[in-house]
């Protein structure tokens, strides 16, 4: 099985709803953050590539586009925590990219939530 990964990023502000008052979660704050998606396939193609890196463009765009500089409660049907955003990014890009397996979301260089595909 070959794998590559490609990170990007962008900046946004958010809210944790459900969260205790004296939480800081709880309380408007951004994050800078990283998004990985993840790729494999049990061949190369032609060339030699799981997925030539350019043929990404689209996520860097969409990312870049809808949630750079945004406050994603605003913009996301869903409390923005990473784990949940991790799963609308699959989701999102999934159909695009048939060898995407997983897509991980870190809002700190110490924190990260990852959603991976069942492997059926």
């Amino acid at each position: 099985m070959y794998k590559i990964s490609k990170r990007f990023s962008f900046s946004a502000s958010h809210i944790l709803d459900g969260l205790p008052q004296e939480h800081p979660c709880s309380r408007l704050h951004g994050h800078n953050y990283m998004i990985t998606i993840y790729l494999r396939a049990e061949q190369l193609n032609s060339v030699g590539f799981v997925k030539d890196y350019r043929e990404l463009d689209h996520v860097k765009r969409y990312i870049d586009e809808k949630l750079d500089h945004r406050h994603l409660n605003d913009i996301l049907p869903f409390n923005p925590t990473a784990e949940n955003m991790a799963k609308y990014l699959y989701d999102v890009f999934k159909a695009d990219i048939p060898e995407l397996y997983a897509v991980e979301v870190s809002e700190t260089p110490k924190t990260t939530a990852v959603y991976e595909a069942d492997n059926k």
